[in-house]
């Protein structure tokens, strides 16, 4: 019966996703609306629906799982994404939109030279694949465990048919629908939430006062770290590996990008970023009480607390302990949220790939448009793969998966851009590409003989490291080079 019930939420607000995507969509579409949304997205439109794309079905169910393991902890890291919200707003948005780009990645070939914009764009594309990939493989494992496998469904299928529900709506209009979906589906992931706070709330008949008053006096409401170095969840660690994820997962990175390049101008967005970097930290404060409140209800019904943090909430879900009604909004939030995180990825990923690598624009616009499809088609494909690898691996914490690939994927990004942006030095660009490759294995290594040696476990802050041995490297490739002028920034 639970299965029906899920079946039937997702076949409903699937079709509400087609009738947006229609409503949005041009019949004949080109690239430049496919790609930027011919630059006519209101602001705010675009940053409400940035936070559905930013949590992903990964926050909705993760994240509240976090509570039992670290605490509140994470709202360290959420307070340093605030601040690299405003660094992108005022460093990387005023150079995108004064060289008018399409792809952020081509600000790396004027800058540097050809190899490094192709390294720049292949490092995004591998991790922006993998992320969301990781992210959209969680919803769908949880689907395949409380819906898909009483049918006898296997993974697989499951997993391809997500995908191409996605592909249905994005394949015409791209960004331009993009920017509308995902809009609603924000909407539809903060209903489900609040409605499922006040659930939880009512099932434990507590008024505001004494909820405010159980989270912050639960042993697990603890926030900050200040005194202990070797922890992963110490604040410095936290808070400034926050404000560089932000920068390399938002202002470096072509999906989170492509949306703002769509707002009519730097101004708009520029507001678009402020509204949603603040909008960022109350909310994940909300998944965080939710994980407190998930306990005690746990506690009251007497019930075992999964291992695996991913399982606590869908297992009030399909477990029957709070109603169909919980269900149905446990079912919505994570799929609105999935959607919204995959289909703007899927976008970017076709952007990437036709502009940077495949260079398009040298081609007729039919003839450009026939590529475009066919390779939006095909990173689907690649999509699927990627999941299916997820599946073998099967990582306890999607999350904290999510952030280590970025630390090790995104650290050549952020090397490339800060040394473009705050140097004139101009490195031997042929040599780049084995800089890039050399810096993640040697943050592994760093981390792996220094975790042997001390002790001292390195969290998120490796991304920094990352960033600073691709740095380091750009500027040996660059001795005795610099620039007779200022350098594109």
């Amino acid at each position: 019966m639970n299965g029906t019930f899920i079946l039937i939420t997702i076949f409903l607000y699937f079709g509400l996703l087609l009738l947006v995507a229609r409503l949005t969509a041009n019949r004949h579409t080109d690239n430049d609306a496919f790609f930027r949304g011919n630059r006519q997205s209101p602001w705010f439109i675009v940053s409400f629906g940035m936070i559905g794309a930013s949590l992903s079905g990964v926050t909705f169910v993760s994240v509240p799982g976090m509570v039992g393991s670290i605490d509140m902890t994470y709202m360290q890291t959420c307070l340093g994404f605030a601040v690299g919200y405003f660094i992108i707003a005022h460093v990387l948005l005023p150079l995108y939109y004064r060289l008018n780009l399409t792809s952020i990645y081509t600000y790396l070939g004027g800058r540097l030279g050809r190899c490094s914009y192709k390294t720049g764009a292949s490092f995004f594309l591998i991790s922006k694949l993998l992320g969301a990939a990781a992210r959209l493989y969680l919803v769908c494992l949880i689907l395949q465990h409380y819906v898909f496998d009483a049918y006898h469904i296997p993974f697989a299928v499951t997993a391809a048919g997500t995908i191409v529900l996605i592909w249905l709506y994005t394949r015409r209009s791209g960004i331009r629908t993009i920017v509308w979906t995902d809009s609603l589906q924000t909407l539809c992931l903060l209903a489900a939430l609040g409605l499922i706070l006040y659930q939880i709330i009512g099932t434990l008949g507590l008024s505001a006062k004494e909820t405010v008053e159980l989270v912050a006096g639960d042993e697990h409401s603890r926030i900050f770290v200040f005194d202990d170095w070797q922890s992963k969840q110490n604040f410095f660690k936290q808070f400034f590996s926050g404000i560089f994820i932000t920068i390399v997962m938002t202002g470096l990175d072509q999906d989170m990008m492509q949306k703002n390049l769509s707002c009519r101008n730097l101004r708009e967005a520029q507001k678009n970023m402020y509204c949603y970097g603040v909008s960022f930290v109350p909310v994940n404060l909300l998944f965080l009480v939710l994980g407190i409140l998930l306990l005690a209800v746990a506690s009251r019904l007497h019930l075992d607390v999964p291992a695996k943090g991913d399982d606590i909430l869908p297992m009030f879900a399909a477990g029957g302990h709070l109603g169909y009604t919980f269900l149905v909004l446990f079912t919505i939030g994570i799929i609105a949220a999935a959607f919204s995180s995959a289909d703007s990825a899927l976008a970017a990923l076709t952007t990437s790939f036709c502009i940077d690598l495949l260079n398009i624009s040298r081609y007729p616009e039919q003839k450009a448009q026939r590529i475009r499809k066919l390779s939006h088609l095909l990173i689907s494909v690649v999509f699927i793969a990627c999941m299916l690898a997820f599946k073998a691996i099967d990582s306890p914490s999607v999350i904290d998966m999510i952030y280590v690939l970025a630390s090790y994927t995104y650290g050549p990004l952020l090397g490339l851009f800060c040394f473009g942006l705050f140097t004139r030095r101009q490195p031997r660009d042929r040599f780049v590409p084995y800089i890039a490759i050399a810096s993640p294995v040697a943050c592994y290594l760093l981390s792996r003989l220094i975790s042997s040696t001390t002790g001292y476990q390195f969290g998120y802050e490796i991304l920094m490291v990352n960033g600073l041995l691709t740095f380091i490297g750009l500027l040996l490739l660059s001795l005795n080079r610099r620039l007779p002028q200022s350098p594109v920034s």
